[in-house]
């Protein structure tokens, strides 16, 4: 074997477990409200996060980072004025052969992609014209104020557009991707526990038409089922909260290296792109809520999501610190084995069980609000947001009695 085959698989199984996410694009022609879906489950070695804007391209954006990237360079999943969204999940079966990928590049491109692109054809152009190799291997989830929808899976030098509005390979019109690509390397790639797992929660609510966003952040963001096994810690809602039921979960949605899960909500035809909705459960998304935001000439968000300079989102802090909770031991592979109790019991005190009103809560006043918009206006923005900020920081410290300033 090459040395640069050598490297190149050191490099991938030392990405693999932390390059773990589960992502979908959901059709506007599919959705209750008849706007399109993006989201993204992050699984990272990196566990803190935090949203900020970004500027210095033809479009002013906002997205999720790493909290200690102090010069920001690259984005997670994102979105601009425009109303153009991307996201990524890493794929593992489109290699080319000679070539060394660089797992952060596609970090990069797509902060460079999100200060450029207004459109999902603008972004094909934009991969077209980037210089080749690209150093990636991924998918790619896009969407814009068009209507427009579509995975790119890219390699170093060339991509397949896989648009979710065909009905060909998007029946119920959805499309979910974990850790391998379809035009990739048959059997090869991970993530096919995640991907059947995914498959089968949005086919349930495709099938009772319920492709929305209180369904992806309340049951998708938030599922620790194997659909494999059968195993699922809500299964531990028939048990007190003085027992434990310690189950593996590194094949779930959520596993150890979760770090945040996060839906963008595109806008339909002819409705003004400032609508576009980022809907953000920022840290371990099983002990976080969602908090929603859009891009306003005032460029304010919610406190609780973002921090200056390395700092860490507040919300993400006070979510790592009840996962101890659900995942008390790092010892080994112990890391990977959940107290289900923790998150569903008959007491009705696991944490994410507490959680989900709060976010019901959340979710209900912002979707209502948002029915009475043409375009968010500035001052009720900010009132929405101090109350998001005051709720939630209540919550975490009245119910779990965790310490917040």
């Amino acid at each position: 074997m090459r040395a640069k085959h050598i490297i190149f698989l050191l490099m991938v199984l030392f990405y693999l477990p932390a390059g773990a996410c589960t992502i979908a694009i959901v059709s506007g022609k599919h959705t209750p409200d008849g706007r399109p879906i993006l989201w993204k489950h992050r699984d990272t070695g990196v566990l803190e996060n935090k949203v900020i804007f970004f500027s210095g391209g033809k479009y002013e954006a906002a997205g999720l980072i790493n909290s200690d990237d102090d010069d920001p360079k690259r984005i997670w999943i994102g979105f601009n004025e425009a109303g153009f969204a991307i996201m990524n999940s890493a794929s593992y079966n489109l290699i080319e052969e000679d070539t060394i990928q660089m797992p952060y590049m596609t970090g990069h491109m797509m902060r460079e992609a999100l200060l450029s692109c207004g459109s999902v054809d603008d972004f094909e152009r934009f991969l077209q014209e980037h210089p080749k190799p690209m150093g990636v291997e991924t998918n790619y989830g896009v969407i814009d104020a068009y209507g427009n929808a579509a995975f790119f899976e890219t390699d170093n030098f060339s991509y397949t557009r896989i648009n979710v509005d065909d009905k060909a390979v998007a029946p119920h019109g959805y499309i979910v991707r974990t850790n391998y690509s379809f035009t990739g390397m048959p059997n090869e790639g991970a993530g096919y526990i995640r991907f059947e797992t995914a498959e089968r929660l949005f086919y349930r609510a495709s099938g009772t038409g319920n492709l929305s966003i209180p369904y992806i952040m309340e049951h998708m963001a938030t599922s620790v089922w194997n659909s494999y096994s059968g195993q699922d810690a809500r299964n531990a809602i028939h048990m007190r909260d003085i027992e434990s039921k310690f189950m593996y979960f590194q094949d779930c949605i959520n596993r150890y290296s979760s770090s945040s899960s996060v839906a963008i909500q595109g806008v339909r035809p002819g409705q003004s792109p400032a609508l576009t909705t980022m809907w953000s459960m920022v840290g371990f998304p099983l002990s976080s809520a969602v908090v929603p935001m859009w891009i306003t000439p005032g460029k304010t968000m919610p406190s609780i999501i973002t921090a200056p300079d390395m700092e860490n989102a507040p919300i993400c802090d006070w979510a790592l610190e009840l996962k101890k909770q659900m995942i008390p031991s790092r010892r080994g592979s112990t890391q990977y084995y959940i107290n289900a109790v923790k998150v569903f019991n008959a007491d009705n005190t696991g944490i994410t069980q507490q959680l989900i009103p709060v976010s019901r809560e959340i979710m209900t006043r912002t979707l209502r609000l948002m029915e009475t918009w043409d375009e968010p206006p500035q001052r009720e923005v900010d009132r929405h947001y101090q109350w998001i900020d005051e709720f939630v920081t209540e919550t975490y410290r009245n119910l779990f009695g965790i310490p917040t300033k």
